[in-house]
C-alpha cells in the first residue's frame, strides 16, 4: 500500500503562519505538512502526501473523516436553510438530538439525565460540571487525580496535573486537590482506600469536596486505565462524603472505549458526565454537561454561552447516534478491533521491555522515555502515519485510531509503528540509552 505519493502541485507558502499565527501552536511543529483533504482514515497534503491517522483528533474524529452519512446529513440540512447557530433557542435540530439521544442512548441504558448545552468545546463542559457542583453542595474543593487533564480555561486548568499546562494560568489554581489515581504508586497500594482515610480524617487538612473528577482511562495522562473496582471504590466513597461523582468522558466517550459512556457495565453511575470530541460525530465543535435531574439548579442564563446552540453538530451528532448506536452491532465491532489492538500493541511491547496501556481502541505502549517515543512518532510521519505521544514525560505512544477502521489498515499503520520501533531501537540512540 502506498502512503506517501511523490509530492506534486504547488507548494504552499508556510511563512504566513511563522509571519502571523501564534506560536502557541503545537501539532502543527511534529507534522509540518498543510493538510487540504480527508476522508475515512486518511488525511492528504496539498504536496500530494497520503498519511494514516491514528489520531483522529484527539479522538474528535471517532467514525473517521467526513464519514458519507453524516456529511450528507449535513449538507441536506444546510441546503434546506437549516437553523446554524440558535443560542439556546428550541430548533428543530435540536429536538431530534434531544429526542434521539433519549431513545438511543440514555433509555436503553436505564440512565436519567437532564442535558445542558454549554459553550463549544469540552472545557467548557467539564467548567459547567465543577460550577454546578459546587451550587449543588455549597462547597468549593474538587478532588480530581494526578495525571489527569480536563482543559484549559482557569477552572478546568487548576483540576489539570500537567505542570506546563498550569503554568500558562498566571494566577493561582485553588479550591482543587489531586489526590493519587489508580496505580499511582503501584499495584500493592490502594490510592482509593488513601482518599477515604484522607476525607475521613478531620484533622488531613483535605476539605470536604463538592465534586471528585475522573477519568476512567486518562488520555493525556499516558493512557493509565483505572480498574472497576477502583472506580467503584471512588464513586461510593463520593457518595459517603456527600461529593457529586463527575466522570470526564471527553476523549474516552462515544465508543473510544467500547461502550457509548466508557464506564458502561462497571456497576456505578455517575452524578454529572462531561462530553464532547467525537459527539457531534464529524469534528463540529460541540460539548455536553449530563446530570442527574435533581442537580438542575441553575438559574435561567446563569452559566451560558454564545454557541451553546451548534445545530450544524446537532443535525450530524443525531446521524451518527442513529446509523451507530441504535443496536449493539457497531459496539460489538469496536470491542472486536480494541482486543485486535490490544494484542498486537502487546506483542510488539513484549519484544522490547516495554508495557502497554488503556483500554478498548484507546491505546498505547510506554516506552519509558519522551525522547524515544518523540523520535519513533517522528519517524511514523515521516512514513505517513499520523501518531502521537502521552504521558507526563510524553513517553506513551498512544494509538487513537477512527473506531471504523478495518483490520487491515489498522494492521499496515500497526506494521509502521512496528517498524519505526524496531528501527529506533537499533539506532545510535537505543545505544547511547545504554
Amino acid at each position: 500500500m502506498t502512503m506517501k505519493p511523490k509530492p506534486s502541485g504547488a507548494i504552499p507558502d508556510r511563512m504566513i503562519y511563522e509571519r502571523r499565527e501564534s506560536g502557541v501552536r503545537s501539532y502543527a511543529r511534529s507534522m509540518p505538512r498543510q493538510f487540504g483533504k480527508a476522508e475515512g482514515v486518511w488525511m492528504h497534503d496539498s504536496e500530494g502526501g497520503r498519511y494514516l491517522d491514528f489520531l483522529s483528533g484527539c479522538s474528535t474524529l471517532n467514525y473517521g473523516h467526513n464519514h458519507p452519512l453524516l456529511k450528507q446529513a449535513l449538507l441536506d440540512y444546510i441546503a434546506a436553510d437549516g437553523i446554524a447557530h440558535g443560542l439556546d433557542l428550541h430548533t428543530d435540530a435540536k429536538e431530534a438530538f434531544l429526542r434521539t439521544f433519549e431513545d438511543v442512548i440514555l433509555t436503553p441504558r436505564g440512565l436519567d439525565y437532564r442535558l445542558m448545552f454549554t459553550g463549544p468545546t469540552g472545557t467548557n463542559a467539564v467548567e459547567a460540571a465543577i460550577k454546578l457542583a459546587r451550587k449543588v453542595t455549597g462547597r468549593e474543593m474538587v478532588i480530581a487525580f494526578t495525571n489527569g487533564f480536563h482543559g484549559m480555561t482557569l477552572g478546568a486548568l487548576a483540576c489539570t496535573g500537567n505542570a506546563a499546562k498550569r503554568g500558562g494560568a498566571g494566577v493561582p489554581l485553588s479550591h482543587v486537590a489531586h489526590e493519587p489515581y489508580d496505580g499511582y504508586y503501584g499495584p500493592e497500594v490502594d490510592t482509593a482506600d488513601l482518599l477515604d482515610q484522607r476525607l475521613s480524617d478531620p484533622s488531613s487538612g483535605l476539605d470536604a469536596p463538592a465534586a471528585i473528577l475522573v477519568e476512567t482511562v486518562q488520555g493525556e495522562g499516558g493512557l493509565n486505565a483505572a480498574s472497576p473496582e477502583w472506580l467503584r471504590r471512588i464513586a461510593d466513597i463520593a457518595k459517603a462524603h456527600g461529593a457529586l461523582l463527575i466522570v470526564d468522558d471527553i476523549q474516552a466517550g462515544c465508543g473510544r472505549t467500547g461502550g457509548f459512556f466508557s464506564f458502561e457495565e462497571m456497576g456505578f453511575t455517575p452524578d454529572i458526565i462531561t462530553m464532547a470530541k467525537s459527539l457531534s460525530g464529524m469534528g463540529l465543535p460541540f460539548a455536553l454537561t449530563l446530570f442527574r435531574p435533581e442537580f438542575d439548579q441553575f438559574s435561567p442564563g446563569e452559566h451560558n454561552g454564545t454557541f451553546r446552540g451548534n445545530n450544524h453538530a446537532f443535525v450530524t451528532a443525531t446521524a451518527a447516534l442513529r446509523h451507530f448506536w441504535s443496536d449493539g452491532a457497531f459496539q460489538v465491532d469496536v470491542r472486536r478491533r480494541g482486543d485486535l489492538l490490544d494484542a498486537r500493541l502487546t506483542r510488539i511491547a513484549a519484544r522490547y521491555g516495554f508495557e502497554t496501556r488503556g483500554r478498548g481502541m484507546m491505546r498505547g505502549i510506554n516506552t519509558g522515555s519522551g525522547e524515544l517515543a518523540g523520535t519513533v512518532t517522528a519517524a511514523c510521519f515521516d512514513a505517513g502515519l499520523i501518531i502521537e505521544t502521552s504521558g507526563a514525560h510524553d513517553e506513551v505512544i498512544k494509538v487513537l485510531a477512527p473506531l471504523v477502521i478495518d483490520d487491515a489498515t489498522l494492521g499496515v499503520g500497526l506494521d509502521i509503528l512496528e517498524t519505526r520501533i524496531r528501527e529506533a531501537m537499533t539506532s545510535e540512540y537505543a545505544v547511547a540509552a545504554e
